[in-house]
């Protein structure tokens, strides 16, 4: 018997950020928005199955061999963590989000926010630095201006400042500085450089 899950209403939201070698994803949809999301969980490291009964041409096209021309059943949500779901019609979604849940998995029906138990951030990724924006839902427009904003202000070259702050870290605690040293010496370090305005 399932546990019972309860709903708040508002925008309370704990941020986390998941392991794709860890979680199993999937996505069943359709359209732009399936694209759009599977393009995302792709750059996060994920390679999701893709149900999709009658995928377009670019969708079929991206998800490869990931695509199984179906909804998924129960069997197959039993070995899922996550699903996202879009492109398929409101009955078909609820229906699709309801069984999901029945079986334990965590669902985000894009843009219907009744549905989901969870919302994909607006993001930014400077290789290993990931930066995330959420409104809850509630204005992914705000996020998307947000998501632009960080862009500007943290460049590409911000994924080699992270290594070279990664390998400073990594080099002064194999030296038995202690973690306080550490975080000093790398503050000293971004300030020195001007990093950040």
């Amino acid at each position: 018997m399932p546990l019972p899950v309860a709903r708040f209403g508002g925008a309370a939201m704990i941020p986390l950020a998941l392991d794709p070698s860890r979680v199993v994803i999937a996505l069943a949809g359709n359209g732009p928005l399936a694209v759009r999301r599977l393009t995302q969980l792709r750059e996060g490291g994920a390679d999701p199955a893709v149900f999709s009964p009658e995928p377009d041409g670019e969708l079929a096209a991206l998800a490869g061999d990931r695509l199984l021309r179906a909804l998924p059943d129960a069997a197959e949500l039993d070995k899922v963590g996550v699903l996202y779901v879009m492109g398929l019609g409101p009955e078909t979604e609820a229906a699709l989000a309801e069984l999901a849940r029945s079986r334990r998995v965590l669902v985000n029906v894009e843009d219907v926010i009744p549905l989901c138990d969870f919302h994909s951030p607006s993001v930014v990724r400077r290789g290993d630095l990931v930066m995330t924006i959420s409104t809850g839902g509630r204005s992914p427009t705000l996020a998307s201006l947000l998501r632009q904003r960080l862009e500007a202000l943290f460049p590409e070259d911000w994924a080699e400042r992270l290594r070279t702050i990664a390998d400073f870290r990594n080099r002064r605690r194999a030296e038995g500085a202690s973690m306080s040293e550490v975080a000093q010496e790398t503050r000293a370090m971004i300030d020195r450089e001007g990093w950040l305005p």
